[in-house]
């Protein structure tokens, strides 16, 4: 080796240097989410970004306040904590009833499996621990749906994340997830996650979950909670039939596991306790924000039978249609995609049998869009100006503040015996969430006629035919 490294120095080269090991990949993407967003901190403006954190931070001392007075039962976080003491005791999982209100297990095995690190703690610090876990979860879910939406620029969107995070405390939904430790923020970021990445898996960089396959993050949201499984009917009535398969067999994956795992508990909540709506709670009370919750309160009975579920029924097509339908029309539809992501939150929670109010953590993504056409409505001209989004979001954005179905009386069984003007706001969520649909069907409606595309498009009407070629002359001649 010596008369090696001679030899080079003779003949002028320099030793070769030994090979440095490879940096850890490993701790490289564990540093990668970090980067981006601390990267986002230092490109934002600083004075608007100082406001927005003191504000935020005024915001959630008030809310700390707040809750402290009014008192937080956190009595879904309890049930998950005993679900999990079920599955790690051996106990029969649909059997136990905890809290002074005697509550069931509802969700399938595969979410009590993964409530079992909840009982390494004790309540105290499991309070604590979810609260501020629901608190960054609102600042991820604010993130995603700005990345959903396009908007604001990229500079700016530290400050709007910061706003909703600090202000979004007061929404109804998320103050009621946050009161009673609920995990619908973890589904929400979940699908939402999933439904921003590219529909082509192509070679995705930046750490393996973005080598996943769109779909799974679905699948697992539907293991731990039904409702979430209607998102790949979306994906499927939207052409992205393999994210669509993959959403369905990552299901199938969670329910493989909870049957192998608990068996006996899979088998009781499949063929007997998922069809037990009286273990989730009363269809007519005000907590019940779906449509077939606001048909019960209006027909005064516990049971609105075949009529709520017409009325299901209809929602359902008519959400999932227009969702496609604003999808399928991104080329002429600004946030096309987003449009359709949120029809279809929008219809999952009003047909839902019954959907607590804490299930409307949707409103966050649905606030963003609006917002955005506010935005962009209030970017033109002065003489081409209208006034329509703004008042919509304003709207909007009232109806998930307000509180509204709290106001009404609602002890005991007066939710049965409602008067008819009591009956907007006991079902205030519903209503916003059917002129939600209608606002974008309209939408889609007059930008697909303002491109002189036809509404719906005949199997026979492909881009570049005859009657595609007679409109643009015509639009050239006029």
């Amino acid at each position: 080796m010596t008369a090696v490294r001679e030899a080079d120095r003779t003949a002028g080269r320099q030793p070769e240097q030994q090979s440095r090991p490879t940096p850890d990949t490993g701790r490289r993407q564990l540093r990668n989410p970090l980067r981006a967003p601390l990267q986002a901190l230092r490109a934002a403006p600083r004075g608007p970004l100082t406001a927005a954190a003191a504000l935020a931070v005024v915001s959630l001392l008030a809310y700390a306040t707040v809750r402290h007075f009014v008192g937080t039962s956190m009595v879904d976080m309890i049930v998950y904590r005993a679900e999990g003491a079920a599955v790690a005791d051996g106990h029969d999982l649909y059997a136990l009833r905890v809290t002074e209100w005697n509550l069931p297990a509802t969700y399938p095995p595969f979410a009590a499996m993964l409530f079992v690190p909840t009982t390494w703690f004790g309540i105290g610090v499991l309070r604590v621990a979810i609260t501020a876990g629901n608190v960054v979860l609102l600042g991820v879910l604010a993130h995603l749906s700005f990345k959903l939406v396009g908007w604001p620029r990229r500079e700016v969107r530290p400050i709007g994340i910061l706003l909703v995070t600090g202000l979004g405390v007061w929404l109804e939904p998320v103050f009621t997830t946050l009161r009673y430790g609920q995990i619908n923020l973890v589904l929400a970021c979940l699908i939402l996650w999933d439904l921003n990445r590219p529909d082509s898996r192509g070679t995705a960089a930046g750490g393996p979950l973005h080598r996943l396959p769109k779909g799974v993050a679905i699948g697992i949201a539907a293991g731990i909670k039904l409702t979430p499984g209607l998102f790949a009917v979306y994906l499927m009535i939207t052409g992205r039939v393999r994210a669509s398969l993959t959403a369905g067999l990552t299901f199938l994956g969670t329910f493989a596991l909870g049957a192998l795992l608990l068996p006996d508990a899979t088998w009781g909540f499949w063929t007997k306790y998922l069809y037990d709506s009286s273990r989730v709670g009363k269809t007519e009370i005000v907590d019940n924000q779906s449509v077939r919750g606001a048909v019960a309160r209006l027909l005064h009975t516990a049971d609105p039978g075949s009529l709520a579920t017409l009325a299901g029924a209809t929602v359902a097509v008519a959400g999932l249609a227009t969702a496609a339908w604003a999808h399928r029309s991104a080329r002429w539809l600004p946030r096309g995609e987003a449009w359709g992501i949120c029809c279809a939150a929008v219809t999952a929670v009003l047909i839902s049998p019954i959907s607590w109010t804490h299930h409307w953590v949707w409103c966050v993504p649905v606030l963003v869009l609006l917002a955005a056409e506010a935005a962009h409505e209030r970017s033109r001209p002065v003489a081409v100006r209208r006034l329509r989004w703004r008042p919509i979001f304003g709207a909007t954005l009232l109806a998930f503040l307000s509180f509204a179905m709290w106001v009404v009386p609602h002890k005991g069984d007066l939710d049965q015996h409602l008067a008819p003007l009591a009956q907007i706001p006991a079902a205030v969520y519903p209503l916003v969430g059917v002129g939600f649909l209608a606002a974008a069907a309209a939408r889609v409606a007059a930008r697909r006629r303002a491109a002189g595309e036809p509404l719906l498009r005949l199997p026979e009407q492909r881009p570049g035919s005859w009657a595609d070629g007679r409109r643009s002359e015509g639009r050239v001649r006029a």
